[in-house]
């Protein structure tokens, strides 16, 4: 699932990690908002997505380690 970095994150690690991710999505959507013109609002898309598959990625990394 994660490299082996990720895989010897401490939960705390993860937590701090996921955090970070959730504060970029939320910046990169208030600059989503204030952009003009479509060049823009695509990078940022594409950025916004880049974030939301990192978050989920290390969700899913959390949760199978909460598991056991």
């Amino acid at each position: 699932m994660g490299n082996d970095y990720e895989d010897s994150l401490s939960i705390d690690a993860l937590n701090d990690r996921i955090a970070i991710l959730e504060d970029n999505i939320r910046q990169l959507i208030e600059q989503a908002a204030a952009a003009s013109g479509e060049q823009n609002e695509s990078r940022i898309a594409d950025r916004i997505n880049q974030q939301n598959d990192e978050l989920d990625r290390l969700i899913k990394i959390r949760e199978s380690r909460q598991k056991k």
